[in-house]
């Protein structure tokens, strides 16, 4: 017994709610995908696609287009400002054809949302904003702001960010708040390749962190780009829009001298954006005919770069959840029970790990510098820190990490690189 075609709406047209649109249609349900803005574009900082996202990203048939946009990133590198290793760790010591990308959200974006638009079982609502869901015997029917409803359907995916809505209406919530930290963020050109080949980060304290992320092509255009995270509290960005650009510049240039001349690309503070971090625990994923998956079920702080592999795997697991059931609860209550291990880690591992280096408190930060880097030489913590990053571990001792995928050993827009001093990073005095 299958479930039939099933009415499935999808609210959110970011990465969970794009794949599991694309992953329900393949199945042969009708899927109708709702999003909030008029004109979705392809907007926002650099992210990390590790194996995992990339896995998904596969099985989409996407893989190829966003490689070629992309930056293959060996190594995670962060520092002090004394040029003390805190963290040095290289995909290839866990498996030798492993590899993160650097990635322009704009890339994933479009690579997903132009499939959904030519993705014969979906049906594309733009500038429909969801505010509301109700039952009516056994299904769900949605109400726009506006005041127009759409359904019923049989299933509905929310998949509305970290910020939902709708998550909000169910009962499953334990804790959906904001961090008091977040980061200032800057795309910028790097026509030198400077920053290929690491993702890395230069830390004073907790309250100083420089990240610099090679992040491909972009969207548009064949200059090679990387991203510029600066680590700020909230209540603290209306001083730093004051005192504008000259003394931030000075500092992250002091911290990293070859951030330099992606510094003297900022005009504007308008230029620089900043994101905030959101903590979001519900009891399970699911109740009555609703499921919540992405950034609704489980955001994060972005220490561990997981945000859009995670949300990439939560719609293949519930894709493949739904193929084996018999009922939707059936289904949906398998898609909780199996997601429950790998998020679960990940949303402990970065709320454990991110006030050693987003807080007020400077012994985390000694005890970070001091103990940190010397974990990292340790063979089994070293194995683990890795198979983490990759997106892989699912528990803290016993629980089996999933497979290695297997990638491509070259991206298909690869460039011979550019000669250049090596990717050490330039000494400053601390």
């Amino acid at each position: 017994m299958s479930l039939g075609v099933l009415n499935v709406a999808v609210v959110g047209a970011g990465t969970a709610g794009s794949a599991s649109a694309l992953f329900m249609a393949r199945a042969g349900h009708a899927v109708t995908l709702f999003e909030a803005v008029e004109q979705p574009g392809p907007v926002g900082a650099g992210i990390m696609i590790q194996p995992t996202g990339m896995r998904v990203l596969a099985e989409l048939g996407l893989l190829e287009q966003v490689l070629a946009r992309g930056a293959r990133v060996e190594r995670l590198h962060c520092v002090t400002r004394a040029r003390r290793d805190v963290i040095d760790l290289a995909y290839a010591d866990v498996h030798r054809d492993a590899y993160g990308l650097g990635l322009h959200r704009g890339v994933l974006f479009e690579a997903l949302f132009d499939a959904v638009r030519v993705e014969p079982g979906v049906a594309l609502h733009l500038g429909a904003s969801i505010a509301r869901l109700r039952h009516v015997k056994g299904k769900v029917v949605l109400r726009e702001d506006a005041g127009k409803e759409h359904g019923p359907f049989d299933l509905l995916i929310i998949a509305d960010g970290a910020r939902s809505k709708l998550r909000d209406q169910t009962s499953l919530v334990e804790r959906a708040t904001e961090y008091p930290w977040g980061a200032l963020w800057f795309i910028g050109e790097d026509p030198e390749r400077r920053f290929d080949g690491t993702l890395f980060q230069v830390v004073e304290g907790t309250t100083r962190m420089l990240g610099l992320l090679p992040s491909g092509l972009g969207p548009a255009g064949e200059t090679p780009r990387v991203s510029l995270f600066w680590s700020v509290r909230a209540d603290r960005l209306d001083a730093w829009h004051a005192e504008g650009l000259a003394p931030w510049r000075e500092l992250l240039a002091r911290l990293e001298p070859r951030a330099r001349a992606l510094l003297e690309q900022v005009d504007h503070v308008e230029e620089v954006l900043f994101a905030r971090y959101w903590d979001v625990v519900l009891s399970r994923y699911h109740e009555d005919g609703v499921v919540v998956i992405g950034d609704a079920a489980h955001a994060t702080s972005p220490q561990l770069g997981q945000g859009a592999n995670l949300a990439l795997w939560d719609a293949w697991e519930l894709a493949c959840a739904m193929e084996g059931a018999r009922t939707i609860e059936d289904g949906l209550a398998g898609y909780s029970s199996g997601r429950r291990d790998h998020l679960g880690y990940y949303q402990l591992a970065t709320r454990l790990l991110t006030p050693f280096f987003q807080s007020d408190a400077p012994l985390l930060g000694w005890l970070r510098d001091t103990f940190m880097g010397l974990a990292c030489k340790l063979p089994y913590v070293r194995a683990r820190m890795i198979r983490t990053m990759c997106g892989l571990d699912r528990g803290i001792l016993l629980a089996d990490a999933l497979p290695m995928p297997e990638l491509p050993l070259q991206l298909p827009a690869e460039a011979v690189p550019v000669d250049r001093p090596a990717l050490e990073e330039e000494r400053v005095a601390p």
